[in-house]
């Protein structure tokens, strides 16, 4: 008798249909409409312009900085090559400091159980910290559906929330709105607000201010995110700029937090270097004016029934892929978004995803997929770039995000079957592969030159070339191959010229340099 255990199967990915990791178009359609908003892209520039320059101001100060990039870099990839015993040492520490741990398979599950342990507590309402991971898994529409008001405290998400509107950038997700549409918002949702309410920034956050004190002051329950989790010690760690995490983080009596995977950290020390990384990649600042750290339950003194839910929603599928488990490194900083020509321009909501910009396109299809359904709309993400390697010289963890993006295209193509494309490029090898057909080839292209402009370019392609051609010009074909100019008699004096340059500059040269 044999038993049969079956073949090792793929980590599942996000459940299609669930949370934010999709959008209901894909990248082209969704951008083109964005971009016709002349509001939206003034807005960008302006907010990515001013972050940028920050960065690039307080990263020159520091002579050491790309070794501290490369020791993040090295810190991450050694926490993905030993996550399983990191989580687990993490679950152990939090449990010796009175915490309890849960594992959430997906957001499915997370939901339910922050959900559960919410209701636990009797209380209807909940605050919130700004987090990426509950973003991803739509937590505030499923407490909402459970009959559980969320609020959340940090100011953007509060303007996104309040105006039932989506974030579009990791660390300001407010970034498409300026100070005019955030007062008309306020005005309209906030109870009790003073109508004569102007648009001064300081003035719109004290409004915010007064609308989250009795917030803050009334509500048992909070639920935040993790920027680290150090498996050492059971610490986890929230930084943030308003003080809104800090209250958050110590006035409740029950504190969930909900963090993915890859947020953990091997050592206390190692956040020697994420603190200087972060801050300065994400808001241009020296230090973060509010970093607030705790490790389990401490009696007496901040809240006492503590639960870290560890959400998984993909990542161990990333980290199955050997090169795309790079993207789990990232600390979600946003410098590749500030720096990306695309998203500048078209924003965060056309990436349809809580991850926008470039590392979204190359996160989100891991997390969630590509092919899950037919004409997945995460299946674009990968061209949402012109690869131009700004994110790359950007990213404080040096994440090659180009290259990834690259081997993504080639995942997606090899999944796509036959296409136009694909049989294009089979014709275009036949043709290389026979000297005669592809001397023939040059000869015929160079007929294009016929429907050249004056200035020597083809502006209207047919059919399938237009959409190329629809936003680019194209350079009118030589009268001359390279090829056919170097079996000519002109081609031949010039290249016995160049030899016999090249022989005279070898004989006057010292002869060490030879």
């Amino acid at each position: 008798m044999s038993t049969f255990l079956g073949m090792p199967a793929a980590p599942p990915r996000s459940p299609y249909g669930t949370g934010n990791l999709r959008g209901d178009r894909k990248f082209p359609e969704a951008a083109h409409d964005e971009l016709r908003n002349g509001q939206l892209r003034r807005n960008l520039g302006r907010a990515t312009r001013t972050i940028r320059t920050k960065r690039l101001n307080v990263t020159g100060e520091l002579p050491d900085w790309e070794q501290l990039r490369d020791a993040g870099s090295a810190i991450k990839t050694d926490t993905m090559n030993r996550l399983p015993e990191l989580l687990e040492q993490l679950e152990r520490k939090v449990t010796e400091r009175g915490g309890t741990v849960h594992w959430a398979r997906d957001g499915v599950e997370a939901n339910e159980i922050v959900t559960r342990l919410i209701r636990a507590t009797g209380s209807r309402d909940v605050i919130k910290v700004k987090s990426m991971a509950t973003q991803e898994i739509g937590l505030n529409e499923h407490l909402e559906a459970a009959g559980i008001t969320p609020y959340e405290t940090d100011l953007a998400e509060l303007i996104v929330q309040l105006a039932d509107d989506k974030p579009s950038h990791i660390l300001v997700p407010a970034i498409h709105r300026n100070r005019d549409e955030i007062r008309q918002i306020f005005l309209d949702e906030i109870p009790g607000i003073d109508p004569d309410l102007d648009n001064v920034p300081a003035h719109l956050a004290a409004a915010a201010r007064a609308y989250l004190r009795e917030k803050f002051m009334t509500t048992k329950v909070a639920v935040s995110g993790a920027n680290f989790g150090i498996a050492e010690t059971g610490t986890l760690a929230v930084v943030e700029s308003e003080g809104n995490g800090r209250m958050c983080l110590t006035l409740p009596d029950t504190l969930i937090t909900v963090m993915g995977i890859e947020k953990v950290l091997p050592r206390f020390q190692d956040l020697e270097v994420f603190l200087q990384l972060l801050p300065r990649s994400s808001t241009g600042e020296r230090m973060n004016p509010y970093t607030s750290m705790w490790t389990g339950v401490t009696p007496g003194d901040g809240p006492q029934d503590f639960h870290l839910v560890l959400l998984d929603n993909g990542r161990t599928a990333a980290l199955a892929d050997t090169i795309g488990r790079e993207a789990l490194n990232c600390i979600r900083c946003s410098a590749c978004l500030n720096v990306c020509p695309v998203y500048e321009r078209a924003g965060g909501h056309a990436y349809g995803s809580t991850y926008p910009g470039p590392i979204g396109a190359v996160l989100t299809p891991q997390l969630a997929g590509m092919h899950a359904a037919k004409n997945d709309p995460n299946s674009s993400l990968p061209y949402a770039s012109s690869l131009c390697g700004a994110c790359f010289d950007a990213c404080p963890v040096k994440i090659d995000i180009p290259s990834m993006l690259v081997e993504l295209r080639h995942q997606h193509t090899e999944q796509a079957g036959t296409t136009a494309e694909k049989l294009a490029m089979k014709a275009a090898a036949s043709v290389m592969k026979k000297p005669g057909l592809f001397t023939a080839a040059q000869k015929a292209a160079s007929l294009g030159r016929v429907v050249g402009g004056r200035d020597g370019t083809i502006s209207h392609l047919p059919a399938p070339l237009s959409g190329w051609s629809d936003s680019r010009d194209t350079a009118a074909p030589p009268k001359q191959s390279f090829r056919s100019w170097l079996a000519s008699a002109e081609g031949a004096e010039t290249m016995r010229a160049a030899a016999d340059e090249g022989a005279r500059r070898t004989a006057e040269a010292p002869e060490e340099d030879r």
